[in-house]
């Protein structure tokens, strides 16, 4: 990179952004935009208003407006655009290398699925135009559903939540909506030790108490835990199939059948579906409502903060209470075509204007119909194919959490590096010097040390070949040159943040096979 020129005219340097490198002695303060301008310099120009003004102290009021602010920068095209094109390639991205994310699936996303999601009549489609207008759009969303469903052994499939924590939160409040129908007031949510941080979240937003359920020894929810918790004031189990860490649940379907003798139903976050696309549908194995992301498994863009897409899956009996409006063919009688239907008198409302986010819609359907079922089924496949591999080659430096094998992701841990003053921090802020997105670290919070890796289906075995490689030279690093570990990053353009060493591990509550 070339060095910015040096800021002028600057009372104080409290703004200024230092950019360094400490590998080569670089070093050079970036001033921000406000502090390039210059008055009179022009980056474009506006057209002619075709309306008339409008003051708008008028429209917002007087307490809106905001005397302090002293205007935009005032810069050229160039500048602007130099500047913004060269913190863009500071960035890290799926096009540039894997997003080993444990939980997260950070797949490539296919460019065939951004093709077709900006088709004009996609692209450009008004979210309030009439359904006659919409019927292309209304059938697209109506197919997805149906794929949806095949995919997971549900009956019926909202696309209105627009994330998957929103999709969770819908499943749980057409849980809720379900037992006071029926004139059953529960008050718990079951949860296991290992699970995902959104699932207390949407209980709790719910007005349900949460119950937390241990995990065994060998990382799986056992029927005995469950039993021993299971109550008829109970409402629902939440669990996730593969858990977090990487292992799918063999108690399921007599976990299942153990909330149902109870009243209670099953809830599957579907965070990590892509373990088991196309070989195990959720709702054969006794689960009732259970949420999608489009933006993990079904390949759309991810990361960010959005745009997500988080579809809910529901089993028959909870079709009821479903977000409407809900897209539905209509007969010959009716003229065909679809509609959106609003009659669901015991619906949960709507969740989220319109559909959501319908361009990762749109990609997910384009991700579904170019692979097929034995397309899909192969992605799963060779997502779990790629995490023992490396779970192969990484077992004798970072002990795993659990024996044997994995689905879709495994767990390690820093184990062997502790007596070195290395932990998984270090390990994690040393890989982004190879030039490697870090893994998720002290996830699920059950294990000490952990770094829980996805590789995905997405990756090479070369590509796998060279992350275990830059991780394998961490490992050795952390016992000949341990100060060269702990004090990474060294080459990126800010060095470590002050982060508390002694916040870093999660307390032990149970205790991983094979520990040492």
């Amino acid at each position: 990179m070339t060095d910015a020129p040096a800021p002028q005219d600057r009372d104080s340097t409290t703004a200024v952004h230092r950019v360094g490198n400490a590998a080569r002695g670089v070093s050079y303060e970036e001033p921000l935009l406000f502090e390039r301008s210059r008055p009179g310099r022009v980056g474009f120009e506006l057209r002619e208003l075709d309306v008339p003004a409008v003051d708008p102290a008028e429209v917002l009021g007087e307490a809106a407006i905001r005397s302090e602010v002293a205007g935009l920068p005032e810069l050229s095209e160039v500048e602007v655009v130099r500047h913004f094109t060269r913190i863009s390639t500071w960035n890290y991205a799926v096009d540039l290398g894997p997003y080993p994310l444990g939980s997260c699936t950070m797949k490539y996303n296919p460019k065939l699925n951004e093709v077709a999601s900006r088709l004009p009549g996609f692209a450009n489609a008004h979210p309030l135009q009439p359904e006659a207008l919409s019927q292309g759009l209304l059938a697209l969303i109506h197919e997805l559903e149906q794929h949806l469903a095949e995919v997971s052994g549900m009956d019926r499939v909202s696309l209105q939540p627009a994330a998957g924590a929103q999709g969770e939160l819908a499943g749980i409040m057409m849980i809720r909506a379900y037992h006071e129908q029926r004139g059953d007031r529960r008050s718990k949510v079951l949860i296991p030790d290992s699970a995902h941080g959104t699932n207390p979240a949407s209980a709790a937003l719910n007005g349900y108490d949460t119950v937390s359920v241990p995990s065994g020894p060998d990382g799986l929810l056992h029927p005995s835990a469950v039993a021993a918790a299971m109550s008829e004031d109970v409402a629902a189990l939440m669990l996730t199939n593969p858990n977090t860490l990487g292992l799918f649940e063999e108690h399921i379907v007599e976990i299942c059948e153990i909330v149902h003798a109870k009243g209670g139903l099953v809830y599957g976050d579907g965070a990590n579906l892509n373990a088991i696309l196309g070989i195990a549908r959720p709702g054969d194995l006794g689960i009732d409502v259970m949420h999608f992301n489009l933006h993990k498994t079904f390949s759309t863009p991810h990361g960010g903060g959005g745009p997500g897409a988080g579809p809910v899956g529901v089993k028959h009996l909870l079709a009821p209470h479903l977000p409407v409006p809900v897209v539905r063919r209509q007969d010959e009688s009716e003229g065909g075509g679809f509609t959106l239907d609003y009659e669901f008198p015991r619906s949960i409302g709507r969740l989220h204007g319109n559909f959501g986010n319908v361009g990762m819609l749109v990609r997910a359907l384009a991700y579904i119909r170019s692979l097929g079922p034995a397309g899909l089924r192969r992605c799963a496949e060779m997502a779990v194919v790629n995490a023992n591999y490396l779970l192969a080659r990484l077992a004798e430096e970072y002990p795993p959490a659990t024996r044997g094998h994995v689905m879709h992701e495994c767990v390690l841990t820093d184990r062997r590096l502790e007596a070195h003053g290395v932990t998984t921090l270090d390990v994690a802020k040393r890989l982004i010097d190879h030039g490697y997105h870090p893994p998720t670290i002290y996830f699920p919070l059950i294990v000490p040390g952990a770094l829980m890796i996805e590789p995905t289906e997405s990756e090479s075995l070369e590509g796998l070949d060279r992350l275990a490689d830059a991780l394998l030279d961490i490992a050795r690093e952390a016992r000949e040159e341990p100060e060269r570990v702990r004090g990474a990053p060294h080459h990126t353009r800010l060095a470590r943040l002050d982060e508390t060493r002694a916040a870093r591990r999660p307390i032990l509550r149970w205790q991983p096979a094979g520990s040492e």
